[in-house]
């Protein structure tokens, strides 16, 4: 069959990866028996809590938010933005229904739901990438061949343009960028793999809670008689006590007679510390995935007022991995690089960390002043990050004028320095060469002053 201008044929033996617990299934056992104790972690729940929801929707935002730039290298190794008809309108409008935004904030949401994300590429007739979509991860299987080539299977998916069910590629039309590959060098893990326990733990405390305070916030109570009464009777009592007085109807006069007596049951906090059970596994999700606490709301932010070592901390420790994985697999499923050159040039993809790391206006400003006098910006350049045009003489670096390069201080101390400089002797006057006869008069003078001289000695 065809895909995309591609003639796809299963010529070769292909067996299944073995997946373990690599796909994340929507059940799974946190221990051996879990599962006929209820006590499942369950996918869809895990993502109903707020912390485990709040830290992918963040990581993907953050790394979606920032514009994708089309790079190239010059001859002294500097990257510098550009444009190519090639590669640049997919990065803009990577397919006809995702804008950029749409398109990694989905990437990231595979990763780090499932663990991997593949892409499937479509060519035109040149070859060329033309689109990229996303699929759904559950539909894609990684196949190995007896040779150690690597296929995917596809399943139907008609919004990414699949006709049919499994349909097996080859991995040069699929981008495949995992996580965690603690089983199999082709299958990533989530991070709910490890967070799914904590987040079903922090439900439960949450869904206790509701019901207690459903109930009027009363932990319930004990209803006693002075004698033995039977269990139809009990059951009797019980039923209207709890279909009478609690819920809604907490708070309602009870009459009891026959000696009955009710004693509401207390459950301290310290006892419960529902607060602490919360925060901990709050906290532990966070752990996780590698974010900082305060930046899901759980716990207290640095009493620093520094935001560009905020966030720089949050990029290095969290989302720098993802970044410099989607620009390297985008690099290799265009066909561009380091080491690779197109045209005689070689191409790159880069997210503009400005986006990112943002910095407050007065620090933005002084770092700005001081690369621009350290030689190391134009003043169009400066005027650019913060949202101004182009002035005239802005396109040159300057230095102050009592500066002397290094080359010119070099050659200065090749003679000593501090070596005294030689007097120069006073010149004869020059004599006026125009006038012959004041000429041969002066040497004649000159002359008789020599011979009155050796005279007199």
């Amino acid at each position: 069959m065809r895909l995309f201008g591609l003639t796809i044929s299963r010529e070769k033996a292909l067996a299944p990866v073995d997946n373990r617990d690599g796909w994340f299934p929507l059940i799974r056992e946190p221990f051996t028996g879990a599962w006929q104790q209820n006590q499942e972690v369950k996918l869809d729940s895990v993502l109903a809590h707020s912390t485990v929801f709040r830290c992918i929707s963040l990581i993907a935002s953050d790394v979606a938010k920032m514009r994708l730039r089309l790079v190239a290298q010059d001859a002294d190794g500097i990257w510098s933005e550009t444009d190519s008809p090639a590669y640049s309108p997919v990065l803009r409008k990577p397919n006809r229904w995702q804008n950029r935004i749409q398109f990694f904030t989905a990437w990231m949401e595979s990763k780090l739901i499932r663990g991997n994300t593949y892409v499937l590429k479509e060519r035109d007739n040149r070859g060329v990438v033309v689109r990229l979509y996303v699929l759904a991860p559950d539909r894609v299987k990684p196949l190995v061949a007896d040779d150690g080539s690597v296929f995917y299977e596809l399943q139907q998916d008609a919004l990414s343009g699949l006709p049919q069910n499994a349909v097996t590629v080859p991995a040069s039309e699929i981008i495949h960028d995992r996580w965690n590959t603690l089983f199999h060098p082709l299958v990533g893990l989530s991070p709910i793999f490890a967070a799914g326990l904590a987040a079903t733990q922090g439900l439960a405390i949450q869904n206790n809670s509701a019901r207690f305070f459903t109930n009027g916030s009363q932990p319930g109570g004990v209803l006693t008689a002075p004698g033995a009464i039977s269990d139809e009777t009990a059951a009797r009592l019980k039923a209207h006590w709890g279909a009478n007085y609690t819920g809604q109807n907490v708070g309602k006069v009870a009459v009891l007679g026959d000696g009955l007596h009710y004693e509401p049951m207390a459950v301290k906090a310290t006892d419960a510390q529902l607060i602490e059970q919360l925060k901990w596994s709050a906290e532990t999700v966070c752990s996780v995935f590698g974010v900082p606490a305060y930046k899901v709301g759980v716990g207290t932010a640095p009493v620093y007022n520094n935001v560009e070592a905020l966030n720089q901390a949050y990029y290095t420790d969290c989302i720098q991995i993802h970044i410099e994985s989607v620009e390297l697999c985008l690099d290799e499923g265009l066909g561009i690089g380091v080491g690779v050159k197109v045209g005689g040039q070689v191409f790159g993809t880069e997210f503009d960390l400005d986006d990112l790391l943002r910095m407050d206006t007065a620090t933005q400003v002084k770092t700005l002043s001081e690369a621009t006098r350290g030689m190391l910006m134009k003043p169009d350049e400066a005027r650019k990050k913060l949202g101004f045009g182009k002035v005239a003489g802005g396109d040159a670096v300057y230095a102050q004028q009592q500066d002397f390069s290094l080359a010119a201080l070099a050659k200065r101390d090749q003679s000593d320095p501090f070596a005294k400089p030689d007097t120069p002797s006073a010149p004869e006057a020059p004599v006026a060469a125009n006038d012959d006869n004041e000429l041969q008069a002066a040497r004649a003078l000159i002359a008789l002053q020599k011979g009155l001289a050796n005279v007199r000695r």
